[in-house]
């Protein structure tokens, strides 16, 4: 898998390349953020082998009598966490340094302990403008996820994460209790789902169940609604390991996490350039139009040109953009999309194809051939099928199946269609 990290790495043969444990990948991006990736902020990151362990285990709890007592006991340069459990009650918990760890921080704050800056993902938005007006539902310290530094290079996840005093405060209103071995455990407010796919990342893969994580790590049945005050129960069967294909919830974004093993399987942006020509080679042709379409390179995702394949979502004829079929009450429903296919008469959404270009999406390496619908995202089969059966959390308390590369709720039968070309006539 193709990213700009790696090309650093590899030019420089002096230095040796880091070991990857895997890859964030944030839904509903295409490749890269609508205003470009930008320092701590894009649509993947890669956590590598740190130059030195950073990572951090619990050591001694604190009970102490008043948020006073509790602000002297947490150092300053010692992480810790801190259960207000009344006015008169708060328990500390102190975590000392873990040479056999490497911790990365997710969340929507800038301050510099989180690796990963994270914001609301809009759907089918094209630009950041769209995102600043909303409320907010990410949490500043999101989430934490600690990766063993020896092989198997196991990836752990725990909710929260630690702020600019290497704290993490659970208040009053916080989710929290103390467990059965006398130590202390809480969730987040919006918390962190956390769902693995069943038969790992691939043609196989079926959705697994969303699970809620702890502060501590320890799985959990999903609340009523995702800031309820009433824990789910916790289901000692499961584990806050990473898989590949793991999908990781943060109440407004969602993050697929991708092992180095499962990527180096995963088709490359050059394979998914070479299924694009191919396709091109192919001169498929509008068949009322007659002229020959192509799709646009990757690099151009937004706005159609003259030779872009349009589809028909509800039969799959693939056709050239035409002001043909289009219907005045229909009109006047959903922006003017809804029209009659010329080659079989079934009505529906009329939109582009665009090319799916985040290859960590795919589940196969097989050739673009189906849409999903509404939005005309395109890509492979297996992967097209795979991603209509998963249930992704919207809000605070729904969930729908959407398209991976934009975010859109996906509509229809499928929620997407089979593509039909019409070859050259010569």
């Amino acid at each position: 898998m193709y990213s700009p990290e790696q090309e650093t790495i590899s030019t420089t043969s002096s230095t040796k390349v880091p070991v990857k444990y895997g890859e964030l990948i944030v839904l509903g991006y295409n490749g890269s953020l609508p205003n470009g990736d930008r320092g701590r902020r894009k649509s993947r990151f890669a956590l590598c082998k740190r130059p030195k362990a950073n990572g951090v285990k619990p050591s001694t709890v604190h009970v102490a009598c008043s948020p006073q007592a509790a602000k002297a006991i947490s150092n300053k340069d010692q992480h810790s966490i801190s259960y207000t459990l009344s006015r008169v009650q708060t328990v500390v918990v102190e975590y000392t340094h873990d040479s056999n760890t490497d911790m990365f921080q997710i969340g929507r704050s800038t301050e510099s302990p989180i690796d990963f800056v994270v914001t609301d993902t809009i759907a089918g938005s094209q630009s950041n403008t769209d995102t600043q007006s909303v409320q907010s539902t990410i949490s500043r310290f999101a989430c934490r996820i600690m990766c063993q530094r020896t092989a198997p290079y196991t990836a752990r996840i725990y909710a929260a994460g630690f702020d600019s005093s290497k704290n993490i405060f659970l208040g009053e209103k916080a989710a929290k209790w103390k467990t059965s071995d006398g130590q202390m455990d809480g969730l987040t407010t919006n918390g962190v789902l956390v769902m693995h796919p069943r038969h790992g990342f691939s043609q196989d893969s079926k959705p697994g169940v969303w699970r809620e994580i702890s502060v501590c790590g320890n799985v959990f049945t999903l609340r009523e609604t995702r800031s309820a005050q009433q824990r789910g129960k916790m289901v000692e069967t499961e584990s806050q390991e990473l898989v590949d294909g793991s999908l990781i919830d943060l109440c407004g974004a969602t993050l697929l996490w991708r092992t180095a093993e499962g990527l180096a399987r995963t088709p490359t942006l050059k394979h998914l350039e070479a299924l694009r020509q191919e396709i091109n080679a192919a001169r498929p042709q509008c068949p009322v139009g007659f002229n020959t379409l192509a799709f646009p390179s990757m690099r151009r995702k937004d706005t159609p040109d003259e030779k872009q394949p349009w589809v028909y979502l509800h039969c799959g004829h693939v056709h050239g953009y035409h002001n043909w079929g289009g219907h005045l009450e229909e009109r006047e429903g959903r922006e003017g999309r809804l029209r009659e296919c010329p080659m079989c008469r079934a009505k529906g959404p009329y939109v582009p194809l665009w090319l799916g270009c985040e290859a960590g999406f795919y589940v196969d390496a097989a050739p673009p051939t189906h849409a999903f619908n509404p939005c005309g995202h395109v890509c492979s089969e297996k992967t097209a099928s795979f991603w209509s059966q998963i249930p992704l959390p919207h809000g605070t308390h729904t969930f729908h199946a959407a398209c991976p590369f934009c975010a859109q709720q996906l509509s229809g039968e499928q929620g997407y269609v089979r593509l039909i070309f019409q070859g050259p006539l010569d």
